[in-house]
């Protein structure tokens, strides 16, 4: 069995902490499809199959996928004298013009590694990163690496989704994870869903659903119920998770000055993730998957 790993971003909404119920519920499929692949933690926590693809609508996401993919090397070498400072997080956020590709990556993966939860929109992206809970700039190389890896003879794309879904082959199963309905997701995700391309997600899924299997997850909402009332199964799931906090400089100060209380801090730190998983197929929980072992608790 091929080591899982975790995802090589860390990513608003990600299904980093799902991992366990999700793979429970995947079937057997030598084709695998993510149309919305954000952090890509599910790829990343299962074995790869005879044709996988990874596919978002965001340009530099991609563009910083294709980078690790094909030259991890190059990026590498233009992130080794990097460190996590707030004011490099400014400059690289508001001042660095990006001149080709690699260093488009190379803005793309500093902000993300050393923002709040990893949030790219840059109305909302904020220094976040804290030497306790944060990736080292000294090991992003051999995340980078191991990364790599796990991408080689993957298909990478930046597609709309109602393209993949008409293009990926019969029989495949795709892990599709949209941004929430219900969510604010202008301060989340730089490409966001309006209410008709919810719309036209189920429209398009209805369509192909003879030809393909598919795992959907979503914010537990009755518009989202009633949207999917054709599916075979949908499931209510929680699960613990920790809220990314990693500007830990900002807590400590908050507790010295009386601001918070370590118990809030607690509070604020562990929480639930509450969604609706929805099948097109009749699922039984692969006891192989569920006794995934993470690689590492620190993203």
């Amino acid at each position: 069995m091929e080591k899982a790993i975790n995802s090589p971003f860390r990513y608003a909404g990600g299904k980093f902490y799902a991992r366990h119920l999700i793979l429970e519920h995947i079937p057997s499929h030598s084709v695998y499809l993510e149309p919305f692949a954000g952090g890509g933690s599910i790829f990343f926590a299962k074995n790869k199959v005879r044709q996988n693809w990874l596919n978002d609508a965001d340009p530099e996401l991609i563009n910083t996928y294709l980078m690790i993919q094909n030259n991890p090397e190059k990026l590498i070498n233009a992130l080794s004298d990097e460190v996590a400072t707030k004011e490099r997080h400014a400059w690289y956020k508001n001042e660095f013009k990006p001149q080709n590709a690699l260093e488009q990556a190379v803005r793309w993966y500093y902000l993300n590694r050393t923002s709040y939860s990893g949030i790219m929109n840059p109305k909302n992206c904020y220094w976040g990163y804290g030497d306790k809970y944060s990736m080292r700039p000294e090991n992003w190389g051999r995340n980078i690496l191991r990364t790599s890896q796990k991408l080689q003879g993957v298909q990478i794309t930046c597609l709309d989704f109602e393209t993949v879904l008409e293009q990926v082959e019969d029989d495949a199963f795709l892990f599709i994870d949209p941004p929430y309905f219900n969510a604010d997701q202008d301060k989340f995700y730089s490409y966001s869903f309006v209410y008709d391309d919810h719309i036209r997600l189920s429209k398009a899924l209805k369509q192909h659903q003879h030809r393909i299997k598919f795992l959907l997850t979503y914010d537990n909402s009755p518009e989202i119920r009633i949207m999917y009332d054709w599916a075979n199964e949908i499931h209510d799931k929680e699960w613990n998770y920790t809220i990314n906090r990693t500007d830990d400089q900002k807590l400590t100060q908050d507790l010295k000055n009386g601001i918070i209380t370590q118990k809030k801090v607690q509070k604020q730190t562990r929480s639930k993730g509450k969604e609706i998983f929805i099948l097109n197929y009749t699922s039984q929980q692969n006891e192989l998957f569920s006794m995934y072992d993470s690689q590492e608790q620190f993203f």
